[in-house]
């Protein structure tokens, strides 16, 4: 099962690595990471996402918790969250073109953020769900690069 894993870390260097170090160890590939500081300067949130079954998530939570710059562990698998994505797409525009690829990406509420001669770049947010479906709608137009941030989350509402 996928899990995402929201982590609150002393924002120091080497606490990245010694998250991911922890879980790699363990043998899980982790298919997305963002970390980047929070409301406090002094912190930092890791959203990760990876594939584990409920046993070695409990034990993975169990041994980052020991770790000291690690201050709360949130699992947001299954908890009522706000999941996002950024992606860039680089579509191949020639000028025919080009008014039925901004098309496709309104409808995304994705924005053309450059233009070239032969490429526009197309910005979109969303759940990784939607960002696929804007990718399989470009990809016959020609898609020369892309880029995703993976995968940020918070739970919603107020938290005790």
């Amino acid at each position: 099962m996928q899990h995402t894993i929201s982590i609150l870390v002393d924002n120091k260097p080497g606490v990245l690595t010694r998250v991911t170090g922890l879980v790699a160890r363990r043998g899980f590939n982790i298919e997305s990471l963002a970390v980047d500081t929070t409301e406090d300067p002094r912190l930092s949130r890791v959203t990760l996402v990876m594939e584990a079954d409920e046993v070695s998530i409990e034990q993975i939570n169990k041994q980052l918790h020991k770790l000291i710059n690690v201050h709360k562990i949130i699992d947001l698998t299954g908890v009522d969250a706000i999941e996002r994505e950024l992606a860039l797409f680089k579509v191949v525009a020639p000028p025919e073109k080009r008014n039925e690829i901004v098309e496709v990406a309104a409808l995304f509420r994705a924005n053309i953020v450059d233009v070239s001669q032969t490429f526009l770049i197309v910005e979109a947010t969303g759940t990784h769900d939607k960002l696929q479906a804007l990718e399989d709608l470009l990809r016959p137009y020609g898609i020369k690069e892309i880029v995703r941030t993976g995968k940020i989350a918070l739970s919603r509402g107020a938290k005790e």
